[in-house]
């Protein structure tokens, strides 16, 4: 394929065949550590290891917010918290579907002020857990944009 043919289809016609991102919920969970700055939570994925925040889709009943903090209760264990109503934050990802093919995802971050966590909760046995600091948080998830978000944490 000649380079004006490859731009014309990268820049023309492959937006076009794309189908618009789904939209996921993720729980920006942050508390204060024993030195008084920022921790945030971070998980491991189910499938991969990777590091990442609890994230999920959006639930019949629930606003996006709520879905955000059913999903950290889930996926993290946390019991009592104070979640902020607006996304704090944006990030994108493609995610892997069982047929192969990659889906475009946009995640709205909401943060969770954590005030308790359980020692049990559903997904107990299929995640770790890890408090950091945002920087330190910031160099373990892979998506560019979550990074920038994690880095102006304060």
């Amino acid at each position: 394929m000649s380079g004006t043919l490859k731009k014309a289809w990268a820049e023309m016609v492959w937006p076009l065949l794309r189908r618009p991102p789904e939209l996921q919920v993720a729980a920006l969970c942050c508390r204060t550590g024993e030195d008084g700055g920022t921790e945030v939570l971070l998980i491991t994925s189910r499938d991969t290891g990777r590091w990442v925040l609890p994230k999920g889709w959006l639930m019949k009943g629930m606003n996006a917010a709520e879905a955000a903090r059913a999903e950290a209760r889930e996926e993290a264990g946390v019991k009592a918290a104070r979640i902020t109503p607006e996304p704090v934050g944006v990030y994108h990802y493609e995610k892997r579907l069982d047929d192969g093919y990659g889906a475009p995802v946009e995640v709205q971050v909401f943060r969770i002020d954590v005030e308790e966590l359980s020692d049990t909760y559903p997904e107990t046995r299929e995640r770790a857990r890890l408090w950091l600091k945002p920087q330190m948080a910031a160099a373990r998830v892979a998506e560019p944009e979550l990074k920038a978000l994690l880095r102006r944490l304060r």
